[in-house]
């Protein structure tokens, strides 16, 4: 890629491949399909990086198989042992598997050959809230909710549980919980319609898809991060970290979206969820969930080097 960008630049006529024939840029870019990479070395070249190509020998050993560019922090280079950013080139259509993406950032090249840098971060759930819970609620379990019909104040106001039946606006009053909220609740002996029933309701209302839905809701309350209804965001979940009651309610911070392990991103699919969320002034996280395994949480959005 050095090759290119000299040829490009004029700095050297050809290069000698090793039947010893001579090319040009234009050869060189043609033989060895190197169109994205050079728009991304290029791109990164303009705006003041160096780079080195992640070949064996080139970049230090722990830089994994899947990075094709070592980005260095402007004005440096490879002699200062320092990396700014691993680097993948993707075209706009080719699949990224989950279980691959580990904290590059993601070159996306468009088709018209038009640059987007997505950063990627492991995260950890995290939160402040800490609601009291209460003791075997009157419930009713309905086709795709549970009403509770004499709720204690704090179970909204401090927990977030639910919505009055009668609308945001009313101070009292039965609330209608989603099937999430009803199996966390149940699970922690707060109303007096069990666990597996709950549980089985769910599942056969939503299928495979509530297991992992609610592993997913399980941790981010267990960690103190208050999930609801992520839909009008097209997502899982909105996820409030900071919060001190509904009374005092701000935006919330993360939109989560659940996905297998073994799930493949499009590009596309990467590019309007991060969209949508920086637009709302949030953060996009998927949760890589299996029911009974551990939860894996990657950040991904949009940046400029």
């Amino acid at each position: 890629m050095e090759a290119a960008h000299l040829l490009y630049r004029g700095d050297i006529d050809a290069v000698v491949d090793e039947e010893g024939a001579s090319m040009g840029f234009r050869e060189f870019l043609t033989r060895t399909d190197a169109v994205l990479s050079f728009v991304v070395y290029k791109d990164l070249r303009d705006r003041g990086f160096y780079l080195s190509p992640a070949r064996e020998g080139w970049v230090d050993p722990s830089v994994d198989d899947a990075t094709d560019f070592v980005v260095y922090p402007r004005g440096k280079g490879p002699s200062d042992d320092e990396i700014a950013h691993r680097l993948r080139v993707v075209g706009e259509r080719a699949p990224l598997p989950a279980a691959s993406i580990d904290e590059h950032v993601l070159a996306v090249v468009d088709e018209d050959g038009e640059l987007t840098y997505l950063g990627t971060e492991w995260l950890s759930p995290s939160g402040n809230a800490d609601p009291p819970l209460p003791d075997s609620l009157d419930a009713t379990l309905t086709d795709d909710r549970l009403l509770v019909w004499d709720p204690p104040a704090a179970l909204y106001a401090d927990g977030f549980f639910g919505q009055r039946l009668a609308g945001r606006n009313a101070d009292a009053g039965p609330l209608q919980l989603s099937l999430l909220e009803a199996a966390y609740l149940a699970h922690n002996d707060c109303l007096d319609v069990d666990a597996a029933t709950v549980q089985g309701h769910a599942e056969a209302v939503e299928g495979e898809r509530f297991r992992r839905r609610y592993a997913a809701y399980e941790a981010l309350r267990d960690a103190g991060a208050v999930p609801k209804s992520g839909f009008k965001f097209g997502a899982d979940f909105r996820v409030y970290e900071s919060f001190d009651g509904v009374a005092d309610l701000g935006h919330s911070d993360k939109l989560v979206r659940v996905v297998e392990p073994g799930h493949e991103f499009l590009p596309r699919e990467l590019s309007l969820d991060v969209r949508l969320a920086g637009g709302v002034r949030k953060r996009m996280v998927f949760a890589l969930t299996e029911p009974k395994d551990g939860i894996d949480w990657l950040c991904v959005e949009r940046i400029t080097p």
